[in-house]
């Protein structure tokens, strides 16, 4: 096991500063003759944070463009999600369990930061198995776990549903709001506005999926996919290997971040998600309905889904996103955060009105926080 020390040194190598140097060379030797520009979607909030943290798009060529697409989980989640979040934690002897900034995330009805102000207990925890001990230490209490994440965090989940299957825990219920990344990708590039020419394929998904459910897009599309890692050596590397295709003409899949990612990816993770979920449609906040793109317990599971158990209370009105907010066309590439007329006024990290803003791995939180590097 490496010392703390050990894991430094390896993570300076990732954010060596002459590394990048020597790889913005290669980049700028390759587009030298390159006449037109390259529009590079990172698919993941992850890869956002890391281009807007380190400034990556100020020593780039104008002739790498980036789009920043939907793979932040938690700027996707559409408020009436949110909202049977908010409805099932203000239920008697319920405690609603979830990851992440979901606390923050504002719905029509309020966030679950409002439903705990009005006495709704809401906890956060790092692992859904945190939930069993929530569990054990409150038998006269309902604990719902609120799952959300792409591939990344679904195998976790199941490794709980598992446990509760093996050991008959009564008080444990889920509402499963897991998603995929291919089909939204899908649905991207088939828009008749889509401007992207290339992706930075998501790491964490990858270690998971393997880099096998990226291959449709050089072979339909013909659109490169390199599969990235997040430290900013990855993405110029990962660049550098997106120009390199454009430049011989060609398009394929690549895998850069080889250390964790392979073509198969986790087989046995793979099997736990196909065990206890079915694939169903997920409306995408800012994108729309998206087929085959969610997961769900299968039917045969339905005692333990907290969405069926409280259908008769959950919301079922139709929530529509605020007009001013461009985040759809963000998502799209057809604009820049910077471009929306309410960033970072109306809306901004304590008062997100759009998708975009609503983590800190979203597009908007990433300019509003690192702004001052496009100036």
């Amino acid at each position: 096991m490496k010392n703390s020390l050990e894991l430094k040194d390896l993570y300076d190598g990732f954010r060596d500063a002459k590394t990048i140097k020597a790889f913005k060379k290669l980049i700028d030797d390759e587009l030298k003759d390159y006449p037109k520009t390259i529009n590079i979607m990172e698919v993941c909030g992850g890869h956002t944070h890391t281009i807007m943290k380190y400034g990556i798009p100020q020593i780039m060529d104008r002739k790498i463009n980036f789009i920043h697409g939907p793979g932040c989980p938690v700027c996707v989640m559409p408020k009436d999600r949110i909202d049977s979040a908010y409805t099932l934690s203000l239920q008697k002897d319920v405690i609603l369990v979830t990851l992440g900034d979901m606390i923050k995330v504002p719905g029509s009805l309020g966030s679950l930061q409002d439903a705990r102000s009005k006495g709704a207990d809401v906890r956060f925890v790092y692992s859904p198995l945190d939930c069993l001990k929530i569990a054990s230490e409150n038998r006269d209490k309902i604990i719902i776990f609120f799952a959300i994440g792409f591939e990344t965090t679904t195998p976790m989940t199941c490794a709980l549903i598992e446990q509760v299957i093996k050991n008959d825990i009564k008080n444990i219920l889920f509402s499963i709001n897991h998603i995929t990344v291919p089909e939204v990708m899908r649905v991207l590039v088939d828009d008749e506005n889509c401007k992207i020419d290339a992706f930075l394929g998501p790491s964490h998904v990858s270690v998971i999926s393997g880099s096998k459910i990226y291959e449709e897009f050089p072979l339909k599309y013909n659109k490169p996919v390199v599969v990235a890692g997040f430290e900013p050596v990855d993405v110029m590397q990962s660049i550098y290997m997106i120009v390199k295709q454009f430049k011989e003409q060609r398009a394929n899949l690549e895998i850069e971040y080889k250390r964790l990612v392979s073509y198969d990816g986790n087989i046995k993770a793979q099997e736990l998600i196909n065990r206890y979920f079915k694939k169903v449609p997920f409306k995408f906040r800012g994108i729309g309905e998206v087929e085959n793109s969610g997961y769900e317990l299968k039917d045969e599971l339905a005692n333990y889904n907290a969405k069926i158990v409280y259908k008769n209370i959950l919301p079922t009105h139709e929530v529509k996103e605020n007009k001013a907010c461009r985040c759809p066309e963000i998502l799209k590439g057809v604009a820049k955060p910077t471009d929306c007329k309410i960033f970072g006024t109306v809306c901004n990290p304590a008062n997100p009105i759009g998708s975009c803003m609503v983590s800190s791995e979203g597009a908007c939180s990433a300019y509003y926080k690192y702004g001052n590097l496009l100036k």
